[in-house]
């Protein structure tokens, strides 16, 4: 075991001294994050250093549902040649590295943080997991429950936020994270010695020392700030237009009279307004956009200023999001544009000049395949048990696309190319009716109670993703409508909707949200 003497430092701080033994560093990185990265510099700063090391990686599936983990162990050179574990073991960590809070978390469940031994390093930043995004509703984890544990658990802890910093440098959180090693004093490696590592590298070395010197001389008394501009919802009362598309004339002047409507509107719906048109444009055409202004016009004609239209500006959010679902088409569509390139370029760090291979993942199955077929071929494949099974057999495994080369490139955008084409298929004619229902129903309920009707829109809420996601959404939604007639009848109908809503939110179960749909029906 590693002999970690606790010490006073000059400032009255508690730090490790680690002399002549073994030096153990355990690194949790979410996919993207360059835990290989930190762990390469880490290494290269230990042989600077003059001491052997050792580095080694359990490689998870990080994007979809963990971390990576990288381990380190040095020790100084001696007379005999060091023996290195290849992983980490519970209760036998000196150093935990954590690139998100949450790997922070998972790394003390699992044993690698001892109060008597074991620094802390975490950026307090968050990266949903898998678990919280398949929520419906808010599913993230209470993250000030997680730090204090983690605090509280650790001998010594370096935790703020160390991605805003990242960010902000042009950098990677990786050297973010290398600064708060060396601002923790866990290590017997000087400061300048972690910059040559940074120099060494010979890439994007302004913006990593960057970086790294904002969380080297991070402070609680100066709290970073996000110097970047964020994108965030705007308010509906500011009279902001999205820009105008560039593009044929033709094409540009049915814009225009697109945004006329638009400013006809009154003032508190045109900024949702303009942002839903650009979106459902952008998702399909032009005349896609006037249908988009056409069920928005149902809901103006009934709503008054006296609610400050708030009607209104929920219909324009969510019958938006009703029309831009997610299918095959869209994915393909996002895939192969120009800007999507740009970004994962951005992302990785890497020049036009560079080659970098993109592999993308998919696993359709029949019900994908059959929302691509026109309407009518679709729908006979889904009421055939047979065919609809022997379909299901041969699309529903697993497929890797390199898009980097031209037969994944082409593939995606031969796919992206039936965009004109949408309406005719069926899962748009699924769509369509899900729609309808939507906004029939919230019609109907406007008559009589205004309130309600703007909580049966925003029932569209609990539609999300794509696959299986999606289908529990549609069910789930299918059981918030039929109780729609039977919670008018009572004197609490906005009470219950809302009631039954938040049910579907937080549990996946739609046979629980439907017994819980009776017993309110009941009550009646």
């Amino acid at each position: 075991m590693t002999k970690v003497l606790n010490t006073l430092s000059t400032d009255g701080s508690r730090t490790q001294d680690v002399t002549g033994n073994i030096l153990k560093i355990a690194i949790h990185a979410v996919g993207g994050q360059g835990g290989g990265v930190l762990a390469n510099w880490i290494s290269d700063l230990a042989t600077l250093g003059g001491y052997a090391v050792q580095m080694t990686s359990v490689a998870g599936v990080a994007q979809r549902t963990g971390a990576t983990i990288y381990y380190i162990e040095m020790a100084k050179h001696g007379d005999r040649k060091p023996v290195f574990a290849l992983s980490p073991a519970p209760g036998d960590v000196d150093i935990l590295i954590a690139a998100e809070l949450m790997e922070a978390g998972r790394a003390l469940t699992r044993g690698f943080v001892s109060p008597d031994r074991t620094t802390v390093i975490a950026s307090t930043h968050r990266v949903l997991a898998v678990d919280e995004k398949v929520i419906p509703g808010d599913g993230r984890a209470d993250s000030a429950l997680v730090l204090d544990k983690v605090k509280a658990a650790a001998f010594e802890n370096v935790c703020f936020d160390m991605e805003v910093i990242a960010g902000n440098a042009g950098s990677m959180i990786s050297a973010s994270l290398f600064g708060a090693l060396a601002k923790s004093g866990s290590t017997p490696f000087a400061t300048d010695l972690f910059e040559q590592v940074i120099r060494n590298s010979g890439r994007g070395v302004d913006a990593s020392l960057a970086a790294f010197t904002g969380a080297l001389e991070y402070t609680k008394a100066k709290p970073v700030i996000n110097i970047k501009p964020v994108a965030t919802e705007p308010s509906v009362n500011k009279e902001s237009k999205p820009s105008p598309p560039t593009g044929p004339a033709g094409l540009l002047q049915q814009w225009d009279e697109l945004n006329r409507k638009i400013d006809a509107m009154p003032q508190d719906v045109q900024a949702i307004a303009g942002i839903g048109l650009q979106h459902v444009v952008d998702y399909q055409d032009i005349e896609y956009g006037d249908e988009y202004l056409q069920y928005l016009g149902k809901f103006l004609s009934i709503d008054t200023p006296a609610q400050h239209y708030k009607l209104s500006q929920t219909a324009a959010k969510y019958i938006a999001n009703a029309m831009c679902y997610d299918d095959i088409i869209r994915v393909a569509d996002l895939k192969t544009r120009a800007s999507r390139n740009h970004r994962v370029r951005q992302e990785q760090q890497t020049t036009e000049n560079q080659m970098v291979q993109v592999t993308e993942y998919f696993h359709p199955r029949a019900q994908e395949i059959c929302g691509t077929l026109p309407a009518w071929l679709g729908g006979w494949i889904e009421n055939s048990s047979i065919a609809f099974s022997l379909l299901d057999k041969l699309v529903n495994k697993g497929r890797r696309v390199r898009t980097d080369k031209m037969t994944g490139f082409g593939t995606l955008w031969l796919v992206s190319a039936m965009k004109p084409g949408r309406r005719k298929l069926l899962r748009h004619h699924h769509e369509k009716n899900h729609l309808t229902q939507l906004t029939d129903t919230a019609f109907t309920a406007a008559q009589t109670d205004y309130q309600l009707a703007v909580e049966v829109l925003t029932c569209q809420r609990v539609i999300k993703g794509y696959s299986d996601t999606h289908a529990r959404g549609q069910s789930k939604f299918g059981v918030l409508m039929e109780s729609v007639p039977g919670i008018l009848a009572g004197n609490q109908a906005v009470t219950h909707l809302v009631a039954l809503r938040d049910i579907a939110l937080k549990n996946e179960s739609a046979e629980f949200l439907q017994q819980q749909a009776i017993l309110i029906e009941a009550e009646h």
